[in-house]
């Protein structure tokens, strides 16, 4: 495989990826509708097709110009927009859908590829847009996968946690970053062990090439960190990059149930644990970057670039609130 075409490719994990095929010798393209700045657009060696992937007329165009040999769908939302790339991509020499781990519907601990049962998703439900229906909708164009390979169509979906690293624009990350690095105490929800497995995204984009060249038709891999830390082992981590320490007040939901707050605002956290096996995506050559070096590339990017993640959870006078309550408890 030679040619690759990026559905995506500007923002977070098509940035990433269209680095990773370039050092690896293949041509790219990006596809996207243009409304985000183009880290690429002074590099000749990727091409840029405009256009929006829900429109079938622009997806048939960026194949007629581009002619891959392989997809990666970094942005399919709804199963109707997988249904569509799949019939016009179908002859491809591999199609990479990027579904999620909240595809998965049962709680195991860890949850495997081919033992853990899916989320269903209605018909109501896959036109959805909200994050309640996220899962769901991945998990409807993992069936749609599937079934075209079961028709020959070389398709493959990899499943990722929540996804941390230089360019993350969701910030769920950095809100701890900034805790730590601006703050004497930390507010932790809970008591700092529970489980939420994450993946270093220069590894998703080193997964989505290997699925690509090496995967099964029809199969599906989860990719993530291999040591998965808890939300304790997190702030530590992220301690040592800032070359701090981190003072750490634990509360409990009826604590933080006296301010108005919940445990669930707080970014990356948890209740259950979510571990996905990635034993499957290791047989073709997967190997996660260490979490130490992972997290200390991604505390310099979010510092360098000023993400500070205060608008993805309880705002720092909430918390002093909370700490004033606990003294004196």
């Amino acid at each position: 495989m030679d040619s690759a075409l990026v559905v995506g490719g500007t923002r977070f994990i098509g940035r990433h990826l269209v680095e990773e095929l370039l050092a690896h010798d293949y041509r790219v393209t990006t596809f996207n509708r243009g409304k985000h700045d183009d880290p690429f657009a002074d590099d000749d060696r990727v091409h840029h097709v405009q256009g929006d992937r829900t429109d079938r007329k622009a997806l048939l165009t960026a194949k007629r110009e581009v002619e891959p040999d392989v997809v990666f769908d970094c942005v399919a939302y709804k199963p109707r927009e997988v249904e569509h790339a799949i019939d016009i991509f179908g002859g491809v020499d591999a199609y990479v859908y990027v579904s999620s781990g909240a595809a998965y519907a049962d709680e195991d601990v860890p949850k495997r590829e081919d033992e853990t049962t899916l989320e269903s998703c209605t018909a109501e439900q896959a036109t959805d847009d909200s994050m309640e229906t996220y899962g769901p909708r991945k998990a409807a164009g993992d069936r749609i996968v599937f079934q075209a390979a079961e028709r020959g169509v070389n398709a493959m979906s990899v499943r990722p946690p929540v996804v941390y690293g230089p360019h993350d624009y969701t910030e769920r990350l950095a809100y701890w970053v900034h805790r730590v690095a601006e703050h004497d105490e930390v507010v932790v929800p809970g008591d700092g062990t529970n489980l939420w497995q994450r993946v270093y995204v220069e590894d998703v984009a080193r997964g989505l090439r290997l699925v690509a060249e090496e995967g099964e038709p029809g199969e599906a891999y989860n990719v993530g960190d291999r040591n998965a830390v808890s939300l304790d082992r997190m702030l530590d981590l992220i301690a040592d990059a800032l070359g701090t320490d981190v003072e750490r007040v634990y509360t409990s939901p009826r604590e933080v149930d006296i301010v108005d707050l919940d445990l669930e605002g707080f970014p990356l956290y948890r209740d259950y644990p979510h571990l996905l096996d990635t034993s499957k995506v290791e047989e073709l050559g997967y190997e996660s970057t260490p979490v130490e070096e992972a997290m200390a590339e991604t505390v310099d990017a979010h510092r360098e670039h000023g993400r500070t993640g205060e608008e993805e959870g309880p705002d720092r006078e909430d918390e002093e609130r909370l700490l004033d309550v606990l003294g004196t408890v």
